[in-house]
């Protein structure tokens, strides 16, 4: 039988008041009639103040409570905040506690009618003081606890704020309550404990919004919206940072829980319809690369993780995100070494909908790391064809390739390769580099095939040819004065002329000048019977 761990009479009282705050009178009542439905199955106790239970109603919803922070519970019905099903719940609680459940029924009825108490309620002011010093006694154990104990500690600093908006302002009181009372932590203690308490922060006002992590919806409201994304550049920040783990070793233990908890978090993440990259998936690869990777020489951590993920996997079933699971197994088989397995995972992780392209692109900043050169362009290979379903811009994926050959030469070819294999998709930066490394005939031939015209392009486009391979834009540009000809109308003579006085130019500079004289004089011979054509090569001084 699952534990309900008792509940003292501070922590009911506590309830009673929770409850009369965040509930309305209507919903307790139908709380009550769920409660005497014994439409609570089943009911479980994982932590000594957090509940999970199944409740039917018109479907059946998973509900979780914190009695600790009740702006932290919630449940899958519609209702967005404190539902009947919560009520119920609460009731149900109350029962196995041996607590009078009609009166944690009517707790918002007798607040309203202000229902003296069998004990008479403290003053607003010593209500303050009392929590104030609840506080400082947290902060002072903070140094010897865990991640959760710290948790804990940041619920009861936020828990004043839990009916403000979720914007920036809120975040800067937030930040500020928690390093109020916060005493002085070692180097290590202190980063880790940085991070949690913006995490913490980002999943309240996440949870708050009743918004799934890793979408943008509307819904969420521009500040709010403000709110997550600077949350989520400090943590960036924070995890870019070195972590001197040698100097602290004792705190691997807190390592190993925040790993814990971004897996749970990263695996249950929302991935539809990403605009960005998943926020948890984000934290999770940056604390493995930044943190964990270079802190150690081993493969026991890895091997480690893979076998949890796989535990996850089992535990939650079809809760779990498919892709950020075969996405983190991947990163762990790379962290190992396996490229070939690691490449088949990311492979079936690109299958399926919902993976950021930054998230491949976090491979290539860890080689750019470790200046594995060999290793960074067969994964450029691999990354390259998978980027093409997608809308992304290949700036970066084009200067990973930069530094690959700059460093080792003989890949070049690998390049062209895969550049060629991802057009379309890939022309932007695949013509940047024909015309970078100087490969003008494969440039040109390139144009061809995909049907453009020097209209096309502007002047200054094409100066590169000009400088260093004129005699390769010669047929582009007569096959396409010859072709405004024939459309035989004064717009495009002009634009024929426009490209004859260019060719005279290139021949000038090749020396040409008596072979530009022979095609003039047959080319006006051509055509002298198109009287405008003639009038536009007299305006532009090509013929007398």
């Amino acid at each position: 039988m699952q534990p309900t761990y008792a509940m003292d009479d501070a922590q009911w009282n506590k309830l009673i008041q929770d409850v009369a705050y965040y509930f309305n009178d209507l919903t307790l009542k139908r709380g009550f009639q769920y409660y005497k439905q014994k439409r609570v199955q089943p009911f479980r106790m994982t932590e000594p103040r957090k509940i999970k239970a199944l409740v039917e109603g018109s479907d059946d919803y998973s509900v979780s409570i914190n009695l600790d922070d009740f702006t932290l519970s919630r449940c899958d019905c519609p209702v967005s905040g404190p539902c009947k099903h919560m009520a119920a719940v609460l009731m149900n609680y109350a029962e196995q506690q041996e607590r009078s459940v009609h009166k944690l029924a009517n707790a918002t009825a007798a607040s309203a009618l202000h229902i003296p108490s069998a004990s008479p309620s403290p003053s607003p002011a010593a209500a303050y003081n009392n929590r104030q010093e609840q506080l400082k006694e947290q902060a002072r154990q903070l140094p010897d606890q865990g991640i959760e104990e710290w948790r804990n500690y940041f619920a009861a600093c936020l828990a004043p704020l839990a009916l403000n908006t979720r914007n920036p302002q809120y975040v800067e009181r937030s930040l500020s309550s928690i390093a109020k009372l916060k005493p002085q932590l070692k180097p290590v203690s202190e980063k880790l404990f940085s991070l949690h308490t913006h995490l913490y922060i980002l999943e309240a006002i996440i949870h708050a919004s009743g918004t799934p992590a890793g979408i943008y919806s509307p819904s969420l409201g521009y500040f709010t919206h403000l709110a997550v994304t600077e949350l989520q550049d400090a943590i960036a920040q924070l995890l870019v940072e070195e972590l001197p783990l040698a100097a602290e070793p004792d705190q691997w233990l807190r390592i190993s829980d925040t790993i814990a908890y971004l897996r749970h978090e990263m695996l249950t993440e929302a991935r539809d319809r990403l605009r960005e990259q998943p926020r948890f998936s984000v934290c999770y690869d940056l604390l493995w690369r930044n943190w964990i990777s270079p802190n150690t020489s081993g493969t026991e951590l890895y091997t480690e993780e893979i076998a949890q993920l796989e535990q996850a996997e089992a535990e939650l079933g079809a809760a779990i995100s498919r892709n950020a699971l075969l996405l983190a197994k991947s990163r762990m088989y790379f962290y190992l070494s396996e490229d070939q397995t690691a490449m088949t995972l990311l492979r079936s992780a690109a299958e399926r909908p919902g993976l950021h392209p930054d998230e491949f692109m976090s491979f290539l900043t860890s080689l750019l790391v470790m200046g594995d050169w060999p290793r960074m362009a067969a994964w450029l290979t691999e990354i390259g064809p998978l980027l093409n379903s997608r809308i992304y811009n290949l700036q970066g994926y084009s200067d990973y390739w930069e530094e690959a050959v700059q460093h080792l030469p003989e890949v070049e070819p690998q390049m062209w390769s895969t550049l060629s294999l991802m057009l379309p998709t890939s022309r932007e930066i695949y013509d940047e580099k024909l015309l970078a490394y100087g490969k003008w005939q494969e440039w040109m031939d390139y144009q061809l095939s995909i049907g453009k015209e020097p209209s096309d392009f502007r002047v200054k486009d094409l100066q590169p040819l000009e400088k260093n391979a004129p005699e390769i834009l010669l047929p582009f540009y007569h096959q396409a004065a010859e072709r405004y000809v024939l459309e035989k109308n004064r717009h495009s003579y002009k634009s024929a002329v426009k490209l004859l006085k260019r060719l005279a130019k290139l021949y000038k500079k090749m020396k040409r000048e008596e072979r530009w004289g022979l095609f003039m004089a047959s080319f006006t011979l051509r055509h002298s019977r198109l009287r405008a054509l003639q009038e536009e090569l007299r305006k532009g001084k090509l013929i007398p």
